[in-house]
Parts: C-alpha cells; sequence; structure tokens
C-alpha cells in the first residue's frame, strides 16, 4: 500500500518545507507543491493537475497545508480522494480578512472597486476581483481535518477559527501564544506532538 503526504507551503513558503515532515511520515511518499497560483481560481486548476500526477500511484492520501496554502487546497481538493488533512494556521474565512486589511489601510469598498487593485503600505495588494470571487463561491469543505492555531494569530481571530471548525466538524487544537508562523523551536515542537498524536 502506498502512502502520500501532499504539503502545500503558505505565502513566502516553498515545497522544500515538505522535507520537516518526512521523519513523522515514515514510510509514506512526502512531496511539496511549489506553486505560482496568487488567487483560488488560479489554484483549482493548478492543485488539481499536481494532485492527479500523483494520486494514480498511491492508495492513500494525507494533506497537509499551510495558512493561504489551506484556503486554496479547500476549492481545489474538496472533491478528490483525500483520507485526511492537517491545517497549519489556516485562513478560513478570506473575505473577513479582506475586509480587515481595506480597514487597516483606510480603503473603502466604493474605493477598491472604482481602483480594481490597491497595494497598501503593508505589501498586500487588494483586488475588488477576488473580493468578489470569495463572496461569490463560498469554501465547502468535508474532508475529516485537524486545525493547528495559534492564540496570538495575526490573521485570523479565535472566534473565526471556532467557527469553521464548528462549520466542517474539524479537530481544532490551540496553542499558547503559538502565531500565525509556526517557525520557533518550541513552535515546531509543538506541531510535530500535534501530529503524532492525531496520527495514533
Amino acid at each position: 500500500m502506498r502512502q502520500l503526504v501532499l504539503y502545500i507551503h503558505g505565502k513566502g513558503g516553498n515545497a522544500m518545507e515538505a522535507d520537516h515532515y518526512k521523519t513523522l511520515f515514515a514510510g509514506y511518499d512526502v512531496v511539496g507543491l511549489d506553486y505560482h497560483a496568487d488567487n483560488p481560481w488560479e489554484a483549482i486548476s493548478e492543485f488539481k493537475e499536481f494532485f492527479h500526477g500523483y494520486r494514480k500511484g498511491h492508495d492513500s492520501i494525507i494533506l497537509i497545508a499551510n495558512s493561504i496554502g489551506a484556503y486554496f487546497s479547500m476549492y481545489a481538493f474538496n472533491h478528490e480522494q483525500i483520507d485526511k488533512a492537517f491545517f497549519i494556521s489556516p485562513i478560513v474565512d478570506m473575505e473577513k480578512l479582506i475586509l480587515d486589511m481595506m480597514g487597516w489601510a483606510d480603503i473603502t469598498e466604493e474605493k477598491l472597486r472604482e481602483k480594481q487593485l490597491i497595494t497598501t503600505g503593508f505589501g498586500e495588494t487588494l483586488s475588488w476581483e477576488y473580493l468578489c470571487y470569495v463572496r461569490n463561491h463560498p469554501v465547502n469543505w468535508s474532508v475529516p481535518t485537524y486545525i493547528l492555531y495559534g492564540d496570538k494569530d495575526n490573521l485570523t481571530s479565535q472566534e473565526t477559527i471556532h467557527k469553521f471548525a464548528n462549520d466542517v466538524n474539524a479537530e481544532l487544537t490551540i496553542m499558547q501564544n503559538g502565531e500565525h508562523w509556526f517557525h520557533t523551536a518550541e513552535q515546531m515542537s509543538f506541531l510535530d506532538d500535534w501530529i503524532r498524536g492525531d496520527l495514533e
């Protein structure tokens, strides 16, 4: 029986991050996707093409996805044959995040609609097309899912992550003093223990 772990990185990440999970999933093929998509509609085709290239040779698939990678994965993989998913600091309500960023940048919906694209002072480019897309295409996710969330996450509120976990019947684990980006030795140790616990 051939088993696959598919890793999807977050913004600014890369497929090499998948190597971290090889010791946790001994006996599995562990691969990461270096994707170029910047939005859900691009991710759907890019992720599916990659997925189907590996799907044929494996009997079971586990998805590990980080931040925006988890958000894109929910669009691309909801109807694919995935046994379980591990989401690390997932973006789960993109409309709220875009509206939050508009608030940080003091940008109204009227102004964004007029300009279509606005680059903020904190480096994010806000898109009217993106906002309209996520409003018209709500996430639909039914894969058995485990979520790891840091209580200091600056992109997703606890209220938002709790609501999503309840909506999709996911198991939510919260790390006290954890951040959106799990990267310190303490955070990565917590992450590893979380995965090991859910594999038992």
